[in-house]
């Protein structure tokens, strides 16, 4: 009797080990894709690139490029997911080169943040194609023609770089001279990184909104600060931007 008891304690011990779920981790991209990121940027060949892309970045990216598309629900209409993993990974591969391992940061979040943009970019994009009734090319002529559609620029040209590279100047000496709490130096620091990286982030889109949708998530992410302590923190940042525009408009 003893024996069968123990026999079917054994037993019942052996079916919950069986039934125990194995430990799982969703640590995809940890220490040694971004190592690999690192060896592939310094490869001499493109031999040595793609063998070092198959064994240790293709399949972390594709499931970066799936956690993305499937947590924001960024899908494309007309295409079905594998179609939109394909295009979203064929584009990450055209900036893998412009990552910068010197300035310290994750590839993991540049990588992330392209993936992110251009597909926004791309479903803006979409759906402006989808919207649109009237062409331009029907209506620009009779617009060109009429008085109180036209403005004439009276003062040069500034080139977005120039303005650029001066608040960048501008706004580390404010950071560094200023007296700023907490959440006005995160913001103030994320904004070095966001300017230093524009050309980046802005995919070449000419959409204001898209463009603020942007900057607003970016920061978010940077920061950790929620969108009403980013808008209260900014203030002193606009009064820095509006006066040096005040400067270079007076030149």
């Amino acid at each position: 009797m003893l024996l069968s008891e123990t026999s079917g304690s054994s037993e019942n011990n052996e079916v919950k080990k069986r039934g125990r779920k194995p430990k799982t981790t969703t640590n995809y991209f940890a220490e040694r894709e971004e190592h690999a990121v690192r060896m592939f940027l310094s490869a001499c060949t493109e031999t040595e690139k793609n063998e070092i892309y198959n064994e240790y970045l293709r399949a972390p990216l594709d499931k970066m490029i799936e956690s993305i598309i499937r947590r924001y629900k960024l899908y494309r209409k007309d295409m079905d997911f594998r179609e939109i993993h394909h295009d979203t990974h064929s584009f990450l591969i055209t900036k893998v080169d412009k990552f910068k391992p010197a300035r310290n940061k994750k590839a993991y979040s540049y990588f992330g943040t392209i993936c992110k943009n251009y597909l926004m970019g791309q479903i803006i994009k979409d759906q402006k194609e989808t919207n649109r009734k009237i062409s331009y090319e029907d209506i620009s002529s009779s617009l060109e023609n009429r008085p109180d559609m036209i403005y004439y620029l009276e003062y040069e040209k500034v080139e977005p770089d120039q303005i650029i590279n001066e608040f960048l100047t501008k706004l580390k000496d404010f950071i560094s001279g200023e007296n700023l709490n907490t959440n006005e130096k995160k913001l103030g620091f994320a904004l070095i990184e966001l300017f230093d990286n524009y050309d980046e982030i802005f995919i070449g889109t000419d959409n204001n909104k898209f463009n603020k949708n942007i900057i607003l998530l970016s920061l978010r992410e940077m920061t950790n600060l929620s969108t009403k302590e980013i808008r209260t923190s900014m203030k002193k940042f606009k009064i820095l931007y509006y006066d040096m525009m005040k400067i270079i408009n007076n030149r």
